[in-house]
Parts: structure tokens; C-alpha cells; sequence
């Protein structure tokens, strides 16, 4: 939010607006596809500026942030929720996506747990594919 703050790298921002809790954490998620900026995955290294969108997943949750400020101090929750605006549809799909896993309906439906006969069929299962 300073004026020298007009580079900044990816996973500095990531970690200044509070997404991950550590910059090693931020740099690992970038790394392993989890950020994306039109559709392509972003390096750490990347710089990104005031007005451009990206998704970024985390656990179950994917929201897509519109880039507001740039900062490499991580700063207090309100402050660092000022660098970054989420989109509308973004939040409408969390909060569908939470509702249904709260629901159950994303979850593995089952009987309750396998019977004798079922649990040796998954054993022997299991060893042939070994």
C-alpha cells in the first residue's frame, strides 16, 4: 500500500493479502497449479498489477480476486482484505459449494460400514493390484 510497491512479487502478495500463512506455503501453491491468471498457471516469481484477476484455490474452496493494491507487508486482516476485491460470482459458487458439502450431497454415500463378505471382496481387490 506503500509507493514502492509497484513490484512485487506473486507469492509475496499471496502471503501480504493473507491467502496463505507463510510465503514458503503461497510459493508451493503456485508452484503446484493452484493459482491461475487467465486460465494459466502463474510462477512465484510473477508480478501481478492493480485491475488483474486471478483464481486461486485452496482446500475446497476456489475464489477468483480482483487485484486492488500491492503490498509486501502483511499487515492486519482489514488491511490486507483492501488489496484484493473477491468477484460477486466467485462468492455465489463458495457459498453453493458450501452448502452442498454441508448437505452431504458432495460427500460418499453409503450403507454404514461393509459386512464381512464386502470387506474381503475390497481385500482381495486390494492384492491383486499390488
Amino acid at each position: 500500500m506503500s509507493d514502492n510497491d509497484d513490484k512485487v512479487r506473486l507469492d509475496k502478495w499471496l502471503w501480504a493479502a493473507r491467502f496463505y500463512k507463510t510465503r514458503a506455503l503461497a510459493k508451493a501453491a503456485i508452484e503446484g497449479g493452484k493459482v491461475h491468471h487467465r486460465g494459466e498457471r502463474c510462477k512465484p516469481s510473477k508480478e501481478p498489477k492493480v485491475g488483474e484477476e486471478y483464481v486461486i484455490r485452496a482446500g475446497f474452496d476456489q475464489r477468483t480476486v480482483q487485484v486492488l493494491a500491492l503490498s509486501v507487508v502483511r499487515r492486519g486482516a482489514p488491511e490486507a482484505q483492501a488489496l484484493y476485491a473477491e468477484t460477486a460470482q466467485s462468492i455465489a459458487l463458495r457459498e453453493q459449494a458450501s452448502a452442498a458439502r454441508k448437505s452431504g450431497a458432495a460427500g460418499l454415500q453409503t450403507d454404514g460400514r461393509p459386512n464381512k463378505k464386502q470387506r474381503r471382496q475390497f481385500q482381495h481387490f486390494l492384492q491383486q493390484q499390488d
